[in-house]
C-alpha cells in the first residue's frame, strides 16, 4: 500500500513528491505474475460458484497456464498485435486467458458475456479480430453471425467440465493440455506497444473502441496501492464482471501488481449471499459498485461480523452519503467513493486515511493534474460546475479511440482531456459529482447509451419513435426509461409494454432494456430534428 498521510497537507506533499516509474519495456505477465511466481507458493486466486465448487490458483499456476496459451496462440500462428476477443465469465481461465494474451503480445479485448449477435459482429468486424475465446452460454451468440465475421479464424471454446465443445469450436481447455508444462513463447512488448481495448457506450452510433496501451497495465498499481489501499499478499475481492474496465481495477492489473490474492465469484448477487461469502473470505479490502451496497445495507447488518476487512471502495457511480453512513454505522468501516473511466486508471478518490466527505468523489489521484474547467480551457473557482478533465498525457491514460481520430480530437480541450462529466470543487479541493455532460445512463455501475437501447426499440414493427432517458431509481441509481410513439392504430397498454421489455433483452444486452416505458404521442425535438433529451431527463426525474 503507498500511504498518502491521514491530513491534507500530507496529501498535497505527497502529490507534489510523485513521479512516474514506468519502465519502457513492460509485460504484465513477465514482469508480475512471473515475478511473483518465483515463490511457487504465493496465492493469486480464490474462485467459488454458486453451487459451492472452489478453487485455489498460486501465481505459479497462472504463469505456467498463461505460457501455454502464449504457446497455443504461437501454433494458431496469431501474431502480435493481432485482435482476440474473450468472452470470458468470472472463472480462473479469463484470467490466464488475459495473461496469456500479453505475453504473446496480442491485443486483447475483454468483453461482456451478455452481449448479442449484433454487438458481437459489430466488436469483430471494426477490430479485425482473428480469434473468439468464449464460454458455452455464449457460443450462439457468436454462432449466429458467423457468416458476418469471415476474419475470424479461431473459434475456442471454454466448456463446462466433462462436456464436448460445439461444432467448429475447438476446446480450450483440451487444447492447453495438449502443450508441454514448460512451454515458453513469450514475445518482448513495450510499454507503448497496444495491449488492451474495451468497448464502451456513447450517446450517439455504435460502441467506441477504448485502446490502452501496456503502460495502462502497469498503472492500474496505482489504483490499488493509493486508493483500494491492498497491501503485499492480503486478499481483496472486487464483485465486478469480466467485460468491464473495473476489472483491469481490482480483480487483474491493479492487486495483482502488489501481489495481492483476488477472489472471483461466479453466480447472481444475492445480498444475504454476499454477506455471507464476504464473512467467510474476510478479505482485507472489498470493492463493490454501489447497487450492491444500497442493498446490503438494507439487510440485517447486525449480524455481520469481520476479522481482516479494512478497506471498502466503491465506484461507477456517486454513492449516497445514507449508505455511506448506514454500513459505517454497522461495520465502523467507511466505504471510500472513487471515480474512474474506461479511458483512465483512478482519477479521483477518498484515500485510506484522510477525511472521507461523505457524498464526495475526493481527490486528484497522484500524478494527475485533474479539475473543473470551463469552457475557456481555465480551472473553475471554487464551488462552480464544470468539466471534469485531466491535464495532458499521462502514461495512465488510453491512447485514443481506436479508428476514429474524431471521436479522440472531440474529447480534447486545448491540453485537457475532458472526461464528459461534470461537478464542482470545495474549498479544500474535494471534488462533488454533478451529473453527465452527455446522455449516456449509468445504471447500477452499467453504462448504457441510449442510442442502443433506442434502436432495439425501434426494430420492434409496433414502435415509430423512441428514446431512452435514465429515471432516479432507489437501488440501481438509475435505471433506463424509454418515451414510446406508437405506429397508428397501435394499443398503448401495460402487454404492450412487457412485449417490449423483452425485445429489447433479446435484441441487446439484457441489462440495457428499459424497466420503464411511458407512451407518448411525440418527442421533443430541436429546430434540426434531434430529440431533445434534456427535456426528457428533467421530465423523468419528476415523475
Amino acid at each position: 500500500m503507498t500511504e498518502l498521510g491521514t491530513t491534507l497537507d500530507a496529501y498535497r506533499e505527497a502529490v507534489r513528491r510523485f513521479r512516474w516509474e514506468v519502465p519502457d519495456a513492460f509485460n504484465f505477465g513477465r514482469d508480475v505474475v512471473d515475478r511473483f511466481a518465483e515463490d511457487p507458493e504465493r496465492p493469486a486466486l480464490l474462485w467459488r460458484d454458486a453451487t459451492g465448487r472452489e478453487r485455489r490458483l498460486r501465481f505459479e499456476d497462472v504463469r505456467r497456464e498463461s505460457n501455454r496459451v502464449t504457446h497455443l496462440l504461437n501454433v494458431l500462428g496469431i501474431g502480435p498485435g493481432e485482435p482476440v476477443i474473450v468472452m470470458l465469465p468470472r472463472v480462473p481461465e479469463w484470467q490466464i486467458v488475459c495473461v496469456g494474451l500479453l505475453k504473446a503480445g496480442a491485443l486483447t479485448i475483454p468483453s461482456s458475456t451478455l452481449l448479442r449477435p449484433k454487438d458481437v459482429a459489430y466488436r469483430a468486424r471494426h477490430s479485425g479480430a482473428v480469434a473468439i475465446v468464449a464460454a458455452t452460454e455464449v457460443t450462439a451468440a457468436v454462432d449466429a453471425v458467423r457468416n458476418e465475421i469471415p476474419e475470424v479464424r479461431h473459434f475456442l471454446e471454454l466448456t463446462d467440465e466433462g462436456a464436448t465443445p460445439k461444432p467448429g469450436w475447438t476446446d480450450l481447455v483440451g487444447a492447453l493440455e495438449g502443450v508441454p508444462e514448460d512451454a515458453t513463447a513469450q514475445r518482448e512488448t513495450r510499454a507503448s506497444d497496444p495491449a488492451l481495448v474495451y468497448y464502451t457506450s456513447g450517446t450517439t452510433g455504435p460502441p467506441k473502441a477504448v485502446l490502452h496501451d501496456h503502460a495502462y497495465t502497469y498503472t492500474q498499481r496505482y489504483t490499488s496501492g493509493f486508493w483500494h489501499g491492498v497491501r503485499d499478499g492480503e486478499r481483496l475481492w472486487t464483485t465486478s464482471d469480466t467485460g468491464w474496465a473495473k476489472a483491469a481495477y481490482g480483480v487483474i492489473f491493479g492487486p495483482w501488481s502488489h501481489g495481492a490474492e483476488v477472489v472471483l465469484y461466479h453466480g447472481r448477487f444475492e445480498p444475504d449471499a454476499e454477506l455471507d461469502f464476504l464473512m467467510e473470505i474476510d478479505p482485507a479490502v472489498f470493492c463493490a459498485p454501489p447497487t450492491e451496497f444500497r442493498l446490503l445495507v438494507k439487510q440485517d447488518l447486525s449480524r455481520v461480523r469481520f476479522q481482516n476487512l479494512r478497506e471498502c471502495v466503491s465506484a461507477g457511480e456517486p454513492l449516497n452519503p445514507e449508505v455511506i453512513r448506514a454500513w459505517r454505522d454497522a461495520t465502523g468501516l467507511t466505504i471510500r467513493d472513487g471515480y474512474g473511466q474506461t479511458e483512465t486508471i483512478l482519477l479521483v478518490g477518498n484515500f485510506p486515511g484522510l477525511p472521507v466527505k461523505p457524498g464526495a468523489m475526493g481527490l486528484p489521484m497522484p500524478g494527475h493534474r485533474v479539475e473543473v474547467i470551463g469552457e475557456d480551457g481555465k480551472p473553475a473557482p471554487t464551488g462552480e460546475v464544470g468539466d471534469i478533465a485531466l491535464h495532458g498525457q499521462p502514461r495512465s491514460l488510453f491512447r485514443g479511440y481506436w479508428k476514429d481520430e474524431a471521436a479522440t480530437a472531440r474529447c480534447r480541450r486545448g491540453e485537457w482531456y475532458v472526461t464528459g462529466d461534470r461537478a464542482y470543487r470545495d474549498e479544500d479541493g474535494y471534488f462533488w459529482f454533478v451529473g453527465r455532460d452527455d446522455d449516456v445512463i449509468i445504471s447500477a455501475g452499467y453504462r448504457i447509451g441510449p442510442f442502443e437501447v433506442e434502436s432495439a426499440l425501434v426494430e420492434h414493427p409496433d414502435v415509430l419513435e423512441a428514446a431512452a432517458v435514465a429515471t432516479p431509481d432507489p437501488d440501481r441509481g438509475h435505471v433506463v426509461k424509454a418515451y414510446v410513439v406508437l405506429r397508428d392504430g397501435v394499443a398503448a397498454d401495460e402487454a404492450l409494454s412487457d412485449q417490449l421489455k423483452e425485445h429489447v433483452k433479446q435484441v441487446t444486452a439484457p441489462y440495457k432494456y428499459p424497466r420503464r416505458i411511458e407512451f407518448v404521442t411525440e418527442l421533443p425535438k430541436t429546430v434540426s430534428g434531434k430529440i431533445r433529451r434534456v427535456e426528457l431527463r428533467e421530465r423523468a426525474a419528476r415523475d
